[in-house]
């Protein structure tokens, strides 16, 4: 069975068994902040197993992308030299929320691999805790086993635990025998960490609760957490115990020898196929390269793969040739990657072409060190993170390239020299997930439920206060305090998808911004005026001004998103956007700057579908539907089964923002700045409505006024501007002309200081540009020996320095100058013939005159 059909197979199986088929969730986690990326096939799922979240569908399967190479979970240093180490991998799982248990559990997992893929029996191992008897009693009636195919296993290896405390319970595993041509031996014994008994499938009884202080007891209902590696069960299912030999990697590293004319090196195209997958999957889910947290992680996998590339002897960027493959391998499962494929290529394009700037003279560095060190001996740390600070090398790069060479790393050094930038990079991580998932707001929704929003459709409405929070913690009652305000329904929009939240009042009360909190609650962040307490029946009314502003600017980022793939094209692809009342912000992937005419192009065509006065069009519908219409769905967004769609005119998106009833109603679209903010991503800026009126308006009063000023028409500014700049240029040339004759026509002071001409000129109120004019003049008339002209303008000294050629084999501009710097308190330099200074003691001249005097004297 090739991969596709494996993971196919997998979930059509439950699916039969009643079980909801779950789309797999973000690399990104939503729900655990603890997390950098989901790792497991149960991260979705886990407010589920600990009872802050209710499950709608209590059995569910699902195929989950899962990536291991940041934070605890990191498998990045293994790839490409073990046979199923992956930073990028498929989890195939099963879960039951308080539904079925053990029994059903064991039965499932047993039915689908001896039945349904047909897997040997006697190829077959099972793992339990080694006091769960239920399970050894389970399996024993199922499969027939002998005690020593069961075996117990008493470490946490077969113990499943969510932390020091919640949820936890004994696991049970199956592993495969791949026959005795390779070494190892079963679990529990030492050899257990062999190619010969893989693990295949871990079965989670999750029945526990971990309390503080050691002692468990029983869930009132218990859940299932399954895992199976999509990899590891294809690899045995294709008769192999590698899983870099099942046919979707075969693609990928077949793919990887063609375009790199090298089939040799396969630990190297083994790394590429990897990496390939996590680096193309995380910038889908929309994370891009940078030098901290997710970003950092990317760009190390990226930066190892892209070394292995330079080791296949690759001249060009190779590893964007390579996604088109991928797409096709993995494109219908997972759309995301269809949707993403040109900024996953020209974001691996741009990573790789920015790298090779620096691989080769890093590589020169590190090989530099390391040629008198012996196997067992360390790279010293500071030159380690050298590579690192001056040559991008992550710190797991480096080793990689020095272990073939079996010396290792100063790592201790590393750490001391990073210490500052660690600091840095701890204060500035926060966690992945959503921010705020305190157990105070699940305990709020479980006695309360999820706010229901109204604003769609009302800018105002009663409702109970059903929490306060005041200081982080819920009280009864609050007064004359900034309080965090929850309702059972509200108008106000809580801050989502880039939209600001609302403000307004709740009663007398001022609501000074919204925000979204666990579990769909929304809270009001408000400067309470009087009492109020829990119960209160309330009045709540948005700043209804403020709301429509925003609706205009959030409409017209729509209507922008739109334009811009239809200008720029397919690639560009929402990285983020702010929506205020007085302006939107909207960051999108594109590698070059918007010219004038690309920009006034935009502008005209938003403009011309605002005319248009299209319906704003609202439609609820499930993933898959909203997709097939054409919806644009926002790498790195949480949706959830059901979605709302946003249409206008050509632009269709998935949204749950507010918006105007008609593009008429934005009034007016004005762009006013475009920048890079990032590699491959751009910003734009833009106002609508009155507050683009208001822009005009301004620029029109500016216009105005420059032209009465220039006394002409506001037509013919720009031929005025051009006139009088061109008048002042010939006015400054006759006014400096004028002052070099002028400096020219005082006395100029010469000496003889043994057989050198030394020549002095003193001037004042000479601009520093005309200086050199009047040297050159000056060295017309004196041909031979060595000049110095000063000038003093605007409380600066400025010194010139010519020396004739006959006397520059002995006395060299540039050497004079620097008897100058002292004095003047300046800075300069030159070659032999002419020299420069500047500096800011204008009393010191003559002392610089002497100093110069002094020096052609000691050398006479």
């Amino acid at each position: 069975m090739q991969v596709n059909q494996v993971r196919k197979s997998f979930l059509e199986y439950f699916e039969k068994n009643n079980h909801t088929i779950m789309p797999s969730g973000s690399l990104v986690p939503r729900n655990d902040p603890s997390l950098m990326f989901t790792s497991a096939g149960m991260v979705p799922f886990k407010n589920y197993f600990t009872g802050a979240e209710v499950a709608v569908n209590k059995r569910v399967s699902t195929a989950q992308k899962c990536v291991r190479a940041g934070g605890k979970h990191n498998d990045l240093e293994n790839v490409g030299y073990t046979a199923r180490h992956h930073t990028f991998f498929e989890m195939l799982g099963n879960f039951s929320f308080g539904d079925y248990f053990k029994e059903e559990a064991i039965l499932l997992a047993w039915n689908y691999l001896t039945k349904e893929v047909s897997l040997n029996t006697d190829k077959l191992y099972i793992t339990i805790y080694h006091d769960d008897e239920e399970a050894y009693k389970i399996w024993k009636k199922i499969t027939g086993f002998p005690d020593e195919k069961i075996i117990r296993i008493a470490t946490s290896d077969n113990f499943w635990s969510m932390g020091d405390t919640g949820p936890c319970g004994p696991c049970s595993e199956i592993f495969y025998d791949h026959g005795d041509k390779y070494w190892g031996g079963l679990p529990g014994t030492a050899e257990a960490d062999g190619d010969r008994f893989v693990e295949i499938w871990n079965l989670v009884f999750m029945q526990y609760e971990q309390l503080a202080g050691g002692s468990r007891i029983a869930l009132p209902k218990p859940c299932i957490d399954t895992g199976m590696g999509l990899e590891r069960i294809s690899a045995v299912l294709q008769g192999t115990n590698h899983n870099y030999e099942t046919d979707l990697f075969k693609s990928l590293i077949k793919a990887s020898e063609q375009v790199s004319g090298n089939n040799e090196n396969l630990t190297s195209h083994r790394v590429i196929a990897d990496h390939l997958r996590s680096s193309a999957f995380l910038i889908a889910d929309g994370v891009l390269p940078s030098n901290e947290g997710r970003g950092y992680v990317l760009r190390r996998i990226m930066r190892r793969a892209m070394r292995h590339i330079h080791i296949l002897g690759a001249k060009e960027p190779l590893m964007h040739k390579l996604v088109h493959t991928l797409v096709n391998e993995m494109g219908d499962v997972y759309p995301e990657l269809k949707r993403a494929e040109t900024v996953i290529t020209t974001t691996l394009n741009l990573e790789e072409v920015k790298f090779r700037e620096t691989l080769d003279r890093g590589l020169k560095l590190l090989n530099s060190n390391i040629e008198n060190l012996s196997m067992g001996e360390e790279l010293r740390g500071e030159v380690a993170f050298k590579l690192y600070d001056t040559y991008g090398f992550p710190l797991d790069l480096t080793k990689d390239i020095l272990r073939s060479k079996q010396i290792a790393v100063d790592e201790v050094g590393f750490e001391k020299e990073m210490e500052a930038q660690r600091k840095r990079a701890r204060a500035a991580w926060v966690g992945s997930g959503e921010k705020a998932t305190d157990e105070v707001w699940f305990n709020i929704h479980e006695t309360s439920g999820a706010t229901e929003f109204l604003g769609y459709t009302s800018d105002e409405a009663e409702a109970i206060v059903k929490a306060i929070i005041v200081d982080g913690k819920p009280v009864e009652q609050a007064s004359d305090v900034e309080a965090i305000i929850v309702l059972n329904q509200t108008p106000f929009y809580a801050e989502s998808g880039g939209q600001v939240g609302d403000s307004g009042f709740i009663n007398r009360h001022e609501v000074k911004d919204t925000k979204k909190f666990a579990s769909h609650i929304f809270g009001h962040i408000t400067v309470l005026n009087g009492e109020i307490k829990c119960g209160d029946t309330v009045h709540a009314k948005i700043d209804i001004e403020r709301r429509d502003r925003i609706r205009a600017n959030h409409s017209a980022t729509h209507l922008l998103h739109r334009i811009l793939r239809k200008q720029l094209g397919e690639h560009v692809t929402q990285k983020g956007s702010i929506v205020t009342a007085e302006k939107l912000r909207f960051d999108f992937s594109h590698s070059q700057a918007l010219n004038k005419e690309q920009i006034q192009k935009i502008e005209k065509e938003v403009n011309r579908m605002v005319i248009k006065n299209h319906e704003v069009l609202t439609e609820l519908s499930s993933m898959d539907k909203a997709i097939e219409k054409g919806a644009m769905a926002l790498f790195g967004e949480k949706y959830g089964e059901e979605v709302r769609t946003i249409g206008m005119g050509e632009s269709l998106e998935l949204c749950g923002g507010t918006h105007v009833a008609r593009t008429g109603d934005i009034g007016l679209f004005k762009i006013i700045s475009e920048e890079a903010i990032a590699a491959g991503v751009r910003r734009i800026e833009a106002v609508t409505a009155l507050d683009a009126l208001n822009y005009v308006i301004l620029k029109e009063e500016i216009i105005k006024d420059t032209a009465g000023m220039l006394k002409c028409s506001e037509n013919d500014i720009h031929a005025r501007v051009e006139s009088l700049i061109e008048e002042k240029r010939k006015a400054e040339k006759e006014i400096s002309s004028l002052r070099i004759a002028l400096a020219l026509s005082s006395e100029i002071t010469s000496e003889e200081l043994g057989s050198v001409n030394f020549t002095v000129k003193k001037l004042e109120n000479i601009p520093p540009q005309d200086l050199k004019n009047v040297a050159f003049e000056i060295q017309k008339q004196i041909k031979e020996g060595v000049i110095l002209v000063t000038t003093t303008f605007e409380e600066r000294v400025s010194v010139i320095v010519i020396v004739s050629q006959n006397l520059q084999d002995k006395y060299k501009a540039g050497e004079i100058i620097k008897e100058v710097l002292t004095a003047i308190e300046g800075k300069g330099g030159g070659k032999a013939d002419m020299a420069q200074a500047g500096g800011t003691k204008v009393s010191g001249i003559d002392q610089a005159i002497e100093k110069v005097r002094e020096f052609i004297l000691q050398l006479k």
